[in-house]
């Protein structure tokens, strides 16, 4: 059963966020989601990966291109 798809209220309270977090994240973070019709559905293995490689860091843990320069 782990391959079940989640709802937008499931992955919330996987991540313990709120739904304006996620639509957030999908929208400037490139959260894997999936839309079906006018909803957002996710596969918790894919979320899982995306938050491992950093994509729900804060901006400010990211390193910025624009430092370092002179």
């Amino acid at each position: 059963m782990e391959d079940r798809w989640l709802t937008v209220d499931e992955i919330c309270k996987y991540l313990s966020i709120t739904n304006e977090t996620i639509y957030k994240w999908i929208e400037q973070r490139g959260m894997p989601g999936h839309r079906v019709g006018r909803c957002w559905m996710f596969k918790q293995d894919e979320v899982d990966g995306w938050a491992r490689t950093g994509g729900a860091a804060d901006q400010a843990d990211k390193p910025s291109s624009a430092e370092g320069g002179s």
